[in-house]
């Protein structure tokens, strides 16, 4: 018995010194930092510090993240601009459809001076001018000719005008297109170098998607006002063009008036010319006996 309870004592006090020593090694296993651990300290502090001085984002900072596809999305909203400053000053009323011209061509078309009339809309070009002076070549053969040859003028002209607007639809789908390709390369690079460093940290691969990021939010900021410019003109051409063909109908007004009064009065004398013949009488037949 004595030797059975001192051997029982023996393996409680092993079991208890073994599991001490387990104790211990894992608390200093706590406190002991990592591998590499205190060599990094120092880099992510910096890290940390760099972060945190960099503050907000401004314009000039995304401009240099975005790279060479960022510098043509630049150029795209440099054109955008001058796009829309200069339809601004050509597509309006005052340049498309100006009073001064129609209140000289039906002037001159009340005097029947056609030529006088085609001659000022060549000195002063413009949507309607084109319009009328198109009416005005057929004036010679009837208003039934200068109805057509407007309603064509009308039609090529307003494809043009909207041929003029388009290039803001392009820049409008490029520009995101652009954007989406800059980011699919910039995380492609992120995702490559992550792959390649030896022990990776999710910290070091924000910044590589943020700057991917960044062509897209570029790309929209050009997108979204060259759309919304786009469908402004479009508008505008559409509701210009139907002012354009009422003043060139009202420029001709008359015109069309005298040519109607004209044709009611050659009716109206053929049929005087024609109620005036003595209708023939058909001679009696002889009988025969």
């Amino acid at each position: 018995m004595t030797c059975r309870r001192r051997c029982a004592g023996t393996r409680s006090l092993a079991a208890a010194a073994c599991l001490g020593l387990g104790m211990a090694g894992f608390a200093a296993a706590q406190e002991t930092p990592p591998e590499g651990g205190v060599a990094n300290a120092p880099r992510d502090a910096a890290a940390a510090a760099e972060g945190r001085a960099e503050g907000p984002l401004d314009l000039g900072e995304l401009f240099r993240a975005g790279g060479t596809i960022g510098i043509v999305i630049l150029v795209l909203s440099l054109a955008m601009v001058a796009l829309i400053v200069e339809h601004v000053i050509s597509i309006r009323r005052g340049a498309l459809v100006p009073e001064e011209t129609a209140a000289g061509v039906h002037e001159l078309v009340q005097q029947r001076q056609f030529a006088a009339a085609e001659q000022l809309c060549r000195e002063h070009p413009s949507f309607l001018a084109y319009v009328l002076a198109a009416g005005l070549r057929e004036a010679g053969a009837g208003y039934g000719s200068v109805e057509k040859a407007m309603e064509d003028a009308n039609a090529a002209q307003a494809a043009r005008l909207f041929r003029k607007i388009e290039y803001l639809s392009v820049i409008g789908t490029l520009a995101p297109m652009l954007g989406l390709l800059g980011t699919v390369w910039g995380m492609i690079i992120a995702f490559h170098e992550f792959q390649t460093t030896a022990n990776p940290q999710v910290s070091e691969l924000a910044p590589g998607i943020y700057r991917a990021l960044v062509t897209t939010l570029l790309g929209l900021g050009v997108a979204v006002p060259a759309l919304a410019a786009f469908a402004w003109f479009r508008n505008r051409i559409d509701e210009l063009v139907a002012d354009g063909t009422a003043v060139a109908e009202h420029v001709f007004f008359d015109y069309k008036c005298a040519q109607l009064a004209a044709r009611r009065t050659r009716r109206g004398g053929e049929a005087d010319r024609a109620a005036a013949v003595p209708a023939r009488t058909p001679a009696p037949r002889e009988k025969t006996g």
